[in-house]
C-alpha cells in the first residue's frame, strides 16, 4: 500500500480543538509553531507524546505538525494527543495499532464528549446553591 502524501486529523476536549497534519519528514513535532521538546508543563509534552511513544520509530520519517486552539493547556494537550493518535491510524493503516490504542486509552482514537455543566439560577456554579436559613 503507498504511503499518502499528507494526512490531517482531529482531535477534541472540552473547547479545545487540535488539527494535526502528517507529511512526510525528518521526525519533527510542532504543537502550535513550537518544537515539541520545548512545550512546557512537561506532563503537557508527555501526554502530547504518549501515541509517539506507543508507535515506536516508524513516526521518525515523518513530521506532524499540530494547531490547537480554545480550552485550557490540560483540554489542549488531550485534544493534541487524540489528534496525534488518529493522524498517525491514518499513515501508518495498521490495525494492530488501533488495538493497542483502545486498549491503552479510548480516548486517544475517540473525543471526549463530556463538557462542562451550564450554570443555573439560585447559585454560583451549575451545583452550587445559596443556603437556606429557618430561623
Amino acid at each position: 500500500m503507498k504511503a499518502p502524501v499528507i494526512v490531517q486529523a482531529t482531535g477534541k476536549r472540552k473547547e479545545a480543538i487540535a488539527r494535526a497534519t502528517i507529511r512526510k519528514g525528518a521526525g519533527r513535532v510542532w504543537i502550535n509553531r513550537r518544537p515539541l521538546e520545548i512545550v512546557e508543563p512537561e506532563t503537557v509534552r508527555q501526554k502530547i507524546q504518549e501515541p509517539l511513544l506507543m508507535v515506536g520509530d516508524r513516526w521518525h520519517a515523518l513530521d506532524i505538525s499540530v494547531d490547537i486552539q480554545g480550552g485550557g493547556i490540560i483540554g489542549q494537550a488531550s485534544a493534541a494527543r487524540t489528534a496525534v493518535a488518529r493522524g498517525l491510524l491514518a499513515w501508518l493503516k495498521d490495525p494492530a495499532l488501533t488495538d493497542m490504542f483502545k486498549r491503552y486509552d479510548r480516548s486517544l482514537i475517540v473525543n471526549d464528549p463530556r463538557r462542562k455543566l451550564p450554570k443555573r439560577p439560585g447559585g454560583r456554579g451549575a451545583r452550587k446553591r445559596r443556603q437556606k436559613s429557618y430561623r
